[in-house]
């Protein structure tokens, strides 16, 4: 059976802001502090973290939601792609971004839950924190 979890932060920034800086390779690689490129339409592909993470751009609803496929190098080959929905929604204190992860391989969940803390919610508090 697969892995899957849902995940929220509220980081300071507007949801519009945000939604441009994940699909954005020159800002999504500011914020993580490793190589990213995107291309930000319904089809094209995503890369993350030098390569470690890949996947397809699946649906974009501008400043609200983003769906990807999502594998990391870590899958195992014959493994299908996960999915990612990625939600903005406008709270009193910025943008509450949730992230719902499905479709993980068995036993990988919870790594990665500690992964998207570490490796995105923090640094995008700090990436926006001080911006608009």
């Amino acid at each position: 059976m697969d892995d899957s979890f849902e995940i929220s932060v509220v980081i300071n920034t507007t949801p519009k802001s945000l939604y441009e800086a994940w699909l954005d390779s020159e800002q999504h690689s500011a914020f993580t502090g490793s190589k990213a490129q995107v291309d930000p339409q319904v089809g094209g592909s995503h890369s993350a973290w030098d390569g470690y993470i890949e996947g397809k751009i699946l649906e974009l609803d501008p400043g609200r939601r983003i769906r990807q496929s999502w594998r990391t190098s870590e899958f195992p080959q014959k493994s299908a792609d996960s999915t990612l929905d990625i939600l903005f929604e406008e709270v009193a204190e910025g943008t509450k971004i949730t992230l719902k992860h499905s479709q993980i391989p068995e036993g990988q969940g919870e790594s990665y839950r500690e992964g998207w803390d570490d490796n995105y919610f923090k640094p995008l508090e700090q990436y926006f924190s001080g911006r608009t």
